[in-house]
């Protein structure tokens, strides 16, 4: 059986890409914590705020809206030329590469093509519309770039000039490193990389900060069935909530990612780079939580690394154990590794509290669209509080909310 040239890069970029992120996140610590006055509210009303001690839940903040403007698309100003790419490495990961080839399209007035999906291995493929709204995607960038679902005939995908983009492409890259290509070449693909796991906002708005905000937030969304179960799922945890009005804290922790990276501390500044079961339990009690809290983990099936968090917090689940029975083998099965990751980030981006224990893209991106909906309890156990002290949540408030440094305060007002 002939081998796919495209299949081969995929994997050695994939493979690049974990070691380069592998040495990021070990470097990326969480921010040290930020103690805030809880009685007070920011100009903009976005700071979680409660009048009355409530414990660990509080009030979401305002619900932004967008504020990025949609540039409109001459005719005249259109390309020949296409770009392909693919989406890679889960939903995290899928924002920031539509963004970028969105931003890259726009500028060279190509037209894009509607990008797969694969995964870490050489023939994990899927096709876009099994996992994301095919037509939401097409829609939100009408008029934007020119979408077009497959290459014309003629134009042979194999041969296409690969090129690389960093995440965050600016403008002035665009210029410089692929503009050249795509003009010799008529057709090319993308493949973004990831310099750094960074999310924050830049000091100034750029010309292509518009074109990514719509790209990143405005794009995809998962196809009605993927919707469905997401849905069913969430309501499931909201039931089982009814002591806490309904109410559940989503955490990412998948032990796998926990056993590969290592969870040590940075020798500086006292902090680490992510926290296991145990850790996250005792984290979750000295700040308030109680023990028939219901608890969201990120980790598919259970393990048993997971058992002294569900000790402490008997309410902890998994997706196995809170999804619809007759989704299972689909979304549950073998080769479903793309509809698991998306389910977690919904999940975690719709909860109502969100505890990252793990610093990376993951967290970064959950966080950004969380932000859009007022959804802003995000709390990141940067340190460990003392057992014996007693500890508001606040303290413990993401910086991207606390400092408002996100990327998605350029988008959302």
């Amino acid at each position: 059986m002939a081998v796919d040239p495209r299949q081969i890069l995929a994997g050695v970029l994939t493979v690049t890409m974990f070691v380069m992120l592998g040495d990021m996140i070990k470097r990326d610590h969480f921010d040290p914590p930020v103690i805030h006055n809880s009685n007070k509210v920011s100009e903009q009303g976005i700071a979680t705020v409660t009048k009355e001690d409530d414990g660990p839940w509080k009030e979401d903040g305002l619900t932004l809206k967008p504020c990025w403007e949609k540039p409109v698309l001459e005719e005249t100003d259109a390309s020949k030329g296409h770009i392909t790419f693919s989406l890679t490495n889960g939903p995290e990961y899928h924002v920031s590469q539509i963004a970028d080839a969105v931003v890259v399209a726009r500028y060279l007035r190509a037209t894009l093509v509607i990008p797969d999906i694969r995964g870490s291995k050489p023939g994990d493929k899927r096709n876009f519309e099994d996992v994301y709204d095919v037509d939401k995607f097409i829609n939100t960038l009408n008029g934007v770039v020119k979408v077009v679902k497959t290459l014309p005939t003629g134009i042979t995908a194999r041969k296409l000039a690969v090129v690389k983009v960093p995440n965050r492409v600016t403008e002035e890259e665009i210029a410089e490193n692929i503009e050249p290509v795509f003009r010799a070449k008529g057709n090319i693909r993308l493949t973004t990389y990831f310099p750094s796991v960074n999310m924050k906002k830049g000091e100034e708005r750029t010309n292509a900060d518009s074109i990514a905000c719509l790209a990143m937030f405005g794009t995809l969304e998962p196809q009605p069935e993927v919707r469905e179960v997401i849905d069913s799922m969430l309501d499931r945890l909201r039931t089982i909530s009814r002591k806490s009005n309904g109410q559940f804290v989503a955490v990412d922790l998948r032990v796998d990612i926990l056993e590969k990276k290592g969870c040590h501390k940075n020798d500086d500044s006292g902090s680490k780079s992510c926290y296991n079961a145990e850790e996250i339990a005792h984290f979750l009690r000295s700040i308030g939580f109680e023990k028939d809290t219901t608890v969201y983990v990120t980790q598919t099936k259970w393990d048993p690394n997971l058992d002294a968090l569900k000790k402490v917090f008997p309410k902890t689940y998994t997706k196995s154990s809170i999804m619809p029975m007759e989704k299972k083998d689909k979304f549950l099965g073998a080769d479903s590794w793309e509809y698991e990751e998306v389910i977690d980030f919904y999940i975690s981006s719709e909860s109502d509290v969100f505890v990252p224990a793990i610093s990376g893209l993951f967290y970064a991106n959950v966080a950004g669209k969380r932000i859009g909906s007022g959804r802003t309890q995000i709390l990141v156990p940067t340190n460990i509080p003392d057992s014996s002290t007693s500890h508001s949540s606040e303290e413990f408030i993401s910086h991207y909310v606390s400092k408002k440094n996100h990327f998605a305060y350029s988008c959302f007002c």
